[in-house]
């Protein structure tokens, strides 16, 4: 926006760069550039000041495709003035001299001479196919469309505007047919998460089951070992009983050998005892028999003698 001093008498004027000053005084042009500032009277003064600077126009156009559905498309223009005594020829940008404002809007005039052959040409090309074609071919197309179509615009060019550049934020159906057209996504998306579920709960049965089956067979060797645990103390137990009772024997039949060895060796002693006092009875019985009348004394002795051998073969 311009701005404007008041002083007695005059006033002085001064624009931004980015904007383009014409004045005329009493119907003829004094001064035309960018970025003026000058001195002049008010009376007879007139004051035009058009932006050079880019600006931004945004949109929002609902079409349908050639399948009959609803598309929304949302975006913005950008656009600058490239020869704007031109478009002050067709657009009204006067300035009040008192306030430096436009006496009316002609940006907003502007806009909606962008906004119609920008919603024409979103339309047409929402139009020309079907709603997952485009759905498939993403916004560049509908961009490229509609930039293309406003840089050959005639009546623009008239006007002395030129397109900088066009951008498509998003091209979406209808909010229900969205639904519709994201829900096979989202079926396949609900079945490889249960099917991850599954996996995932199928791994912790097995896993599970593993556990269990280790536990058992843990078990299973536990007992299976205690088993061979309780065989070899029994076995032990029968070795150690037979080796005791076998020690016993061995000791029952030393002492049994002993006492037979000791019977057998006083039996022997006995024995000789008695050979001994036979022979000596034997031997005093031929001194008795060689002595004149003793034959009753010699036949008592022989029956003596006769008796100790009885018991000397009886031991």
């Amino acid at each position: 926006m311009a701005e404007i001093r008041r002083y007695p008498f005059v006033r002085h004027f001064r624009a931004e760069p980015s904007a383009h000053v014409i004045f005329w005084k009493r119907g003829s042009k004094r001064r035309a550039g960018p970025g003026l500032a000058f001195w002049f009277a008010p009376l007879g003064a007139s004051l035009a000041e058009v932006p050079l600077d880019d600006r931004e126009l945004a949109f929002v156009v609902r079409g349908r495709s050639s399948d009959f559905q609803e598309v929304v498309v949302n975006g913005a223009v950008t656009w600058r003035v490239v020869d704007p005594e031109l478009l002050a020829g067709r657009v009204d940008f006067s300035l009040d001299p008192t306030t430096g404002r436009h006496n009316k809007e002609p940006l907003e005039r502007l806009a909606q001479v962008l906004a119609g052959p920008t919603h024409n040409l979103a339309i047409a090309s929402v139009a020309r196919a079907p709603l997952r074609q485009l759905l498939d071919e993403g916004v560049e197309p509908i961009r490229r469309a509609i930039h293309d179509g406003l840089a050959r615009d005639e009546a623009l060019t008239a006007m002395g505007l030129e397109i900088v550049a066009t951008s498509v934020g998003s091209v979406a159906p209808a909010p229900e047919i969205e639904k519709a057209l994201q829900m096979p996504a989202r079926e396949r998306i609900q079945q490889s998460a249960d099917q991850a579920t599954f996996e995932r709960r199928a791994l912790a049965v097995e896993k599970e089951r593993a556990i269990q089956e280790n536990e058992l067979a843990n078990q299973i060797e536990l007992a299976r070992r205690e088993e061979q645990l309780i065989a070899q103390r029994g076995q032990n137990e029968r070795r150690r009983a037979t080796e005791a009772a076998e020690s016993k024997r061995i000791e029952a039949t030393g002492e049994a050998e002993g006492a037979r060895l000791r019977s057998a060796a006083e039996a022997d002693g006995w024995r000789l005892i008695e050979a001994a006092r036979v022979e000596g009875e034997r031997a005093r019985l031929e001194t008795y028999r060689e002595l004149p009348g003793a034959d009753g004394l010699v036949a008592a002795l022989q029956r003596l003698v006769g008796a100790a051998a009885t018991r000397l073969e009886r031991a």
